[in-house]
């Protein structure tokens, strides 16, 4: 079982950018795709984007298409997030996730293996 740890968060104005990172522990790191979800304050968890395990093709949430980059780097067992032009509606704890690389769409991924323990990101207006 992979386990996953997030690092990045922290508290960022309207425009700005973060990165958050996700490292995964195990030497399987390379046969999951990876995920990025996010739940704000009374809100359920929602899916922001994922990476295929060989990191050739990536999906996003409309309201961060365009904004948002997922990248992966399998010889260092880490993904990436990489947050521009953040709005105060992006507030959330962000959560990585590890796929089972079978599941069919990685736009709407249901095959979740393991989940990371959030960090919490902050845009001030």
């Amino acid at each position: 079982q992979v386990q996953l740890v997030e690092s990045g968060g922290g508290l960022v104005q309207a425009g700005g950018s973060l990165r958050l990172s996700c490292a995964a522990s195990g030497r399987t790191f390379r046969w999951y795709a990876m995920g990025w979800f996010r739940q704000a304050p009374g809100k359920e968890r929602e899916f922001v984007g994922t990476i295929s395990w060989n990191g050739d093709n990536a999906y996003y949430a409309d309201s961060v298409k365009g904004r948002f980059t997922i990248s992966r780097d399998n010889a260092e067992n880490t993904v990436y997030l990489q947050m521009n032009s953040l709005k105060p509606e992006d507030t959330a704890v962000y959560y990585c996730a590890a796929i089972d690389s079978s599941d069919a769409d990685l736009s709407h991924p249901t095959k979740i293996q393991a989940w990371g323990q959030g960090t919490q990101v902050t845009v001030s207006s």
